[in-house]
């Protein structure tokens, strides 16, 4: 699986860099999602502008990154995202709990915003 992963202090961004997240590839991306997670990083943005083709075990991958960032940060899908892929997760009804924004640097401005309204909240 070819990724690059940028850390930063208070997100990390995963840009996928495989046309097709399938069986193939998502038992390795959610073993590095959780490896991630025990890292510490509190938001996480996953870019799919480079995805042309996610399939059911893709979309498991993806809920997975869900689910370890719903509690303790926020778990972004970012980049313009290729109609199939977009069809796919419509069809699949997920579009009402993922956070789905269209570039990286809207996404940061979102977890950034996100962040600050947690530290806010626990003040």
């Amino acid at each position: 699986m070819k990724y690059q992963i940028d850390k930063q202090e208070q997100y990390s961004v995963l840009t996928l860099h495989e046309e097709n997240l399938n069986s193939t590839i998502a038992p390795q991306l959610k073993s590095d999602l959780i490896l991630l997670s025990q890292e510490g990083i509190r938001n996480f943005i996953l870019d799919l502008s480079n995805v042309k083709y996610v399939d059911s075990s893709g979309l498991s991958a993806i809920l997975t990154g869900h689910r370890i960032w719903k509690g303790t940060g926020s778990f972004v899908l970012a980049g313009e995202m290729n109609p199939m892929v977009t069809k796919l997760i419509e069809i699949s009804r997920l579009e009402t709990i993922l956070t789905i924004i269209p570039t990286v640097s809207e996404s940061i401005d979102y977890v950034m915003m996100e962040e600050l309204e947690r530290q806010l909240d626990g003040e």
